[in-house]
């Protein structure tokens, strides 16, 4: 089939934005909207003592300044996590964080005051006039810092800055295991802060709707139905109150996946105004209060016997979660601890991570989410013990790999993978990446000057979360439309379940329509995170197929005078089994809008699907990279990479190819150029403009080879395993070790992320 599952179909999508006829939060217009601009923060942590509003009130066009007193006289709710889950995190009493500041300042950034005016000149001219009285206090902006005894407290009921911390397997046998192990090898290592930085800032838009006596909020956002919630919690109001739509969203990986203090303050002063209200982000906003990802800190030992297979496996690590915890602030400390012994064959593991309030902006999951962080971890480990031990790099993975005999296997840490070849996937990237002939790159790289390094990391990450809903509708005209209650914020949804539902029901690709986004259209959802919206989404998708077929063929049967179960279903024609009687599937559409049926048989032909993921998927893969450095300089040009990834069933090839690249090109700017720096004195952000904030160009991404090697899951009926992350999860950790291999005979072993020419061209030049 043209346009069927498995088919490179073009996104449909891309019309609309190439003729810049998408419809972005900037693009909902409304002449009578009131403008906003917050007042936000100029210190790390402080005591607020008052705020003075007169000079604010007095400029043309403010409508109204609103502060903390405000927010508390109204009775507004606070931002809470939704990730804490009891049984896998151990929490301190966490207090919810107000959206704007009631007694205290706990980062840069944070807002203060909000101005609400008839224009957003005004309404950015008053917030500046907004003076804030505060007591200046301690800061800490690392979980080190924070940890210390008798450190600045910022939640007074968590009086150690621990959020949460989790903590699995089996501590007795691991240290058991490393005390008595004949080699161990250790690593310190920390994840660079990083901020996601998506081509659309963050903006919301919410209108009062005087005839209903109620809101509709136009978000930026990647999980309509779960901001819908979280206002309506904190407006004190029931979820029917409150229309959420995301129209089209210009990027998120994760950073858009829940609600911001911005969102409930502009749904407040809506609700309480009357009115229409809308804020949109500048850049320097963006970087500044946008939820950050990744900084993590870890400590690790692995265990090895003499043969060089692993015992044991011990890690420690802290993550800063910032001021206050965002809605998704369990996510990356659970899966890096869940997910951290690999693809590899670990006898013995404990893992603790702890979550840590700091003086810094809020984390959130960002592209991978705690699987990255596991993944360069392992993978380094991998690396460090084979120089340690005198091995070969490759051969000490092979050595330890999980065996496709052992699936389904059962890691030492929660999970049990249910199928993956990982040692095809470890040989088909060594095959496609020439490793055995990187001796004569090596010496081609030297003639010109230059240091020349190959890596290698395998990834597996976990992918998929709970439920998820879908329905499709025949109209009376025979046309389809598809609701999903997954979200696209640019991975090509409306594209991939039209696929579906062509190949599934045979009707025309052209004649499927997809609706999401809008949560009084999609009864339910639960967006898109995790790499989830093929496995959830599709899964839905594919069970409200099979009851519109079950449905079609009660009344096909009726029409046609035989029992439904005389039916089968055939490239979009209901068939009387035997013969060559059928009618096709838009025809049965139609009559079914006819008063012509037993009244069992309902009015028109729909189906609902929902899905449920037991447990996770288990995407894998391997990279090969290859680097060249140039040691006046610093400089590391990365000349090739090669991927191979076993992520099910592969829907779209074109869309995954892109997903792929797009995740290897954000790993590249973790390990290379991208970090968020805090002055540690002030606590101001250093890096909040793109001449301080580094990513990488496109001429900074080398060719990239990308081949698909699946195995075969039954976790979801369409046998997929998830994409939109694994590129990230590999990427990292396979340019570091390239690096390190680069300047392995120069007596270097370790390098701080990113790994900037700086950096190298100091680990090159010890003392200089």
């Amino acid at each position: 089939m043209k346009f069927g599952i498995g088919q490179s179909v073009v996104r449909r999508e891309d019309d609309r934005f190439l003729r810049g006829q998408g419809q972005y939060i900037e693009d909902i217009v409304d002449p009578h909207a009131l403008h906003v601009a917050f007042t936000r923060s100029p210190v790390a942590h402080a005591r607020l003592t008052g705020v003075d509003t007169r000079a604010a009130r007095d400029v043309p066009g403010v409508v109204a300044v609103l502060i903390g007193d405000d927010y508390s006289a109204d009775g507004i709710g606070g931002l809470t996590c939704h990730t804490v889950l009891p049984g896998m995190h151990q929490t301190n009493a966490i207090t919810p964080a107000p959206a704007i500041a009631t007694d205290r300042l706990r980062y840069v950034g944070a807002p203060a005051a909000m101005v609400i005016a008839e224009n957003a000149r005004a309404a950015r001219d008053a917030a500046e006039l907004v003076e804030l009285e505060f007591e200046e206090l301690d800061a800490v902006l690392s979980p080190a810092a924070a940890l210390e005894k008798g450190a600045p407290v910022l939640w007074e009921s968590v009086p150690d800055n621990i959020a949460f911390k989790v903590e699995l397997g089996d501590a007795a046998a691991t240290d058991a295991a490393i005390a008595s192990a004949p080699h161990v090898t250790r690593l310190t290592l920390h994840n660079n802060r990083l901020s996601a930085n998506s081509m659309e800032m963050r903006g919301a838009v919410a209108r009062y709707e005087t005839r209903e006596n109620r809101l509709t909020f136009y978000a930026s956002t990647q999980a309509p139905h779960t901001i819908r919630g979280d206002l309506a919690r904190a407006l004190g109001q029931p979820e029917t109150a409150i229309r959420v739509i995301a129209p089209d969203v210009g990027g998120g990986f994760g950073m858009k996946g829940g609600i911001y203090p911005e969102d409930v303050l502009v749904a407040w002063a809506a609700w309480r105004l009357r009115k229409t209200v809308r804020w949109h982000a500048t850049r320097s906003e963006s970087l500044l209060t946008d939820y950050h990802g990744r900084d993590q800190s870890a400590e690790a030992e692995m265990a090895l016997d003499d043969q060089g297979h692993i015992l044991a496996l011990r890690v420690i690590s802290d993550f800063n979660t910032g001021g206050h915890l965002s809605s998704g602030a369990g996510v990356s400390p659970m899966f890096s601890a869940t997910l951290a012994t690999g693809c590899y064959h670990v006898p013995s593991a404990h893992v603790r991570s702890r979550a840590i309030y700091t003086n810094t902006s809020p984390t959130q999951p960002y592209r991978g989410a705690g699987r990255p962080e596991a993944s360069f971890l392992i993978e380094r480990l991998m690396d460090k013990a084979a120089r340690e031990i005198g091995m070969d790099r490759v051969d000490i993975r092979q050595r330890n790999l999980i065996t496709s005999a052992q699936m389904p296997y059962k890691t030492p840490l929660v999970y049990t993978i249910d199928s993956g070849d990982y040692t095809a996937i470890l040989q088909r990237t060594l095959d496609n990446a020439r490793w055995d002939g990187v001796a004569r790159r090596r010496n081609k790289a030297r003639k010109k000057g230059k240091l020349h390094g190959i890596g290698i990391a395998l990834h597996m990450e976990n992918a998929g979360l709970a439920n998820e809903t879908a329905e499709i509708r025949f109209d009376p005209s025979g046309a389809v439309t598809v609701l999903s209650g997954a979200f696209s914020h640019g991975q090509g949804h409306e594209t991939v379940f039209a696929q579906m539902v062509s190949q599934w029901l045979g009707v025309s690709f052209e004649q499927v329509r997809v609706v999401q986004g809008d949560t009084d259209a999609v009864s339910f959802g639960r967006g898109t995170v995790a790499s989830r919206s093929m496995i959830n989404g599709g899964g839905a998708l594919r069970k409200a197929a099979d009851k519109v077929i079950e449905k079609g063929k009660a009344i096909a049967g009726h029409l046609m005078e035989v029992a439904p179960d005389d039916l089968e279903f055939e490239d979009g024609h209901f068939v009387v089994a035997g013969t060559d009687r059928k009618m096709p599937i838009q025809q049965i559409a139609q009559m079914s809008y006819k008063p012509i049926f037993p009244p069992e048989l309902g009015l028109g032909l729909s189906g609902h699907g929902d899905f449920l993921l037991r447990g996770f998927t288990f995407p894998n893969g391997c990279q090969v990279a290859e680097v060249e450095i140039d040691p006046d300089t610093g400089v590391a040009e990365i000349t090739s990479l090669v991927s191979v990834d076993d992520v099910g069933v592969v829907v779209n090839p074109m869309l995954l190819e892109g997903q792929l690249v797009g995740g290897i090109a954000q790993g590249i700017g973790q390990a290379l150029y991208e970090d968020l720096i805090y002055d540690d004195d002030s606590g101001q952000l250093l890096s909040g403009s793109f001449m301080d904030y580094t990513m990488p160009r496109a001429d900074d991404i080398p060719p990239i080879s990308i081949e698909t090697l699946p195995t075969q899951t039954s976790t979801n009926p369409l046998g997929v395993k998830g994409a939109g992350e694994a590129g990230t999860v590999g990427a990292t950790p396979v340019v570091i070790s390239a690096i390190l291999d680069a300047l392995a005979d120069s007596g270097v072993e370790d390098i701080a992320l990113p790994a900037t020419p700086q950096r190298i061209w100091e680990a090159l030049n010890p003392g200089q």
